[in-house]
């Protein structure tokens, strides 16, 4: 038996797919039905009917009009996919072992600037070189920079499909597509008993020659691609394990439209003591089920979620977590691995010596969020970036308020559902010495290492300058 008895190309326009249909098609046993899912036809321009299935009843079914393309055709049977075609055929056909992948790709610049000159020109394919249309376009920055991102976006989905599911694909490269030696090997994965004798010669090769010849402003796409960060200089890196949404852990105003979904190292205990005023106490212990039905049955609501600067949040975890013991292995850990130094649970210890040990602690948070130990990443110590995130797996925050700003902007989500606002009530924290005591720039450099991402990606600042505010 075969090892696959079908097959998906994934493309995007102008990138040689029909040049490769056109190949794949002359293989005995195979069979392309072009752009099955594109939204404006079926398999090719201007066809909207394919097997008795038209463009309604595709959309209330693509997966069926699919079984049906595949047992119709006999031999392999297969389709080009683009990014913006039907969504909900990627992950079925992605996912399906049996189903061959082909992914071809092509230098960005060169299909944007392709596509540019087709419909420039109206001409999407050319079979006789002499009917050649061709035009200089305009290179727009923005909209390449759009069309960069849905290209490798769209590539970064199917990797991550491919290696979960523990798949390869047979990858084509544009300028592979001349290649006899390719075509053929192509042939092989498939499983196919014979190759080309020769590539394709009906379709030609449209718009030639260098790029910058091609376009109106050649100095002005140099320059915006100059500012391209190509090689991801930018980028802050991210190794933290997903975080799941944590639903038993939101809390809800008992008769009022208000959910928290607490970030831990947070003002917890005054958001509680504020949401409980707020209603006739509080609901939590959820489910994914019984949040729902919370949600169906509550109307208007609205969830929030409160956000700590990165520095102060370690300092109240690592005093609450642990110098408490609430976290024994791992305080263990920071003693024997780390060379903590830590009292204790429960007696003081001198004012040098917590700022010591809170600076161990925050080097070792850099090294525990960037996967470097052997230890879990506890919730308390999660960068808030990715507590947000798994938020998210459930449902994203309606609102995301500060805590220099919480009561404001608890009065306004109150204001919301209709609900009277209490009054907010910050509360102390237990903490053997107060951040401000101990606070250097030290302190401030080893948080900003720990949690670039949220220093970065929320706008916070130096804490003792916002602390003052």
């Amino acid at each position: 038996m075969t090892r696959f008895d079908s097959f998906v190309m994934f493309a995007a326009m102008r990138t040689g797919s029909n040049y490769l249909e056109a190949n794949l098609n002359a293989l005995p046993g195979v069979r392309c039905h072009g752009e099955l899912f594109n939204p404006s036809f079926i398999g090719g321009q201007g066809q909207t009917e394919l097997l008795g299935y038209d463009m309604a009843a595709r959309e209330a079914d693509p997966l069926a009009m699919l079984q049906a393309v595949r047992a119709a055709t006999p031999g392999l049977a297969g389709f080009r996919y683009f990014h913006d075609h039907d969504p909900r055929v990627l992950e079925p056909v992605l996912f399906d072992l049996r189903c061959a992948k082909i992914i071809l790709t092509r230098n960005p610049l060169e299909s944007y600037v392709s596509w540019k000159i087709a419909r420039a020109t109206g001409q999407w394919t050319l079979t006789n070189a002499r009917r050649l249309k061709t035009a200089t376009v305009r290179f727009d920055p923005p909209e390449f920079e759009r069309h960069l991102e849905a290209a490798q976006d769209f590539q970064l989905r199917l990797l991550h499909g491919l290696q979960v599911s523990g798949q390869s694909a047979f990858y084509v490269d544009y300028e592979d597509l001349q290649d006899l030696e390719v075509l053929n090997g192509l042939a092989r994965f498939l499983g196919l008993p014979a190759g080309l004798a020769a590539a394709d010669a009906t379709l030609k090769k449209q718009n030639p020659g260098e790029i910058a010849a091609k376009v109106e402003n050649p100095e002005e796409m140099a320059a915006a691609l100059a500012r391209l960060d190509r090689f991801n200089l930018a980028r802050t890196p991210n190794f933290e394990p997903r975080r799941a949404p944590g639903i038993p852990g939101f809390v809800a105003a008992q008769g009022a439209g208000l959910l928290y979904l607490p970030l831990r190292g947070g003002p917890e205990a005054a958001v509680r003591d504020w949401l409980g005023r707020l209603g006739q106490g509080l609901l939590g212990d959820f489910t994914q089920k019984t949040l729902r039905d919370w949600k169906r049955k509550t109307l208007p609501h609205r969830s929030f979620t409160v956000l700590r600067h990165p520095l102060a949040r370690a300092h109240a975890a690592f005093c609450s977590q642990i110098l408490t013991g609430a976290l024994p292995e791992l305080r263990s850990a920071l003693q024997k691995t780390c060379g903590l130094r830590l009292p204790p649970p429960g007696e003081p210890q001198e004012e040098a010596a917590h700022r010591e040990a809170f600076l161990g602690f925050l080097r070792f948070l850099r090294l525990n969020l960037s996967g470097q130990t052997g230890l879990r990443v506890d919730a308390h110590f999660a960068s808030q970036t990715a507590v947000l995130q798994g938020f998210a797996r459930f449902q994203t925050p309606d609102a995301v308020l500060r805590e220099a700003r919480l009561a404001e902007g608890l009065a306004a989500l109150a204001a919301e559902v209709g609900a009277p606002s209490p009054d907010f009530r910050p509360m102390a924290e237990a903490a053997p010495h107060a951040l401000a005591a101990i606070h250097g720039d030290d302190l401030e450099e080893a948080a900003r290492e720990a949690y670039l991402r949220d220093y970065v990606g929320f706008g916070f600042g130096h804490w003792r300058a916002e602390a003052e505010a």
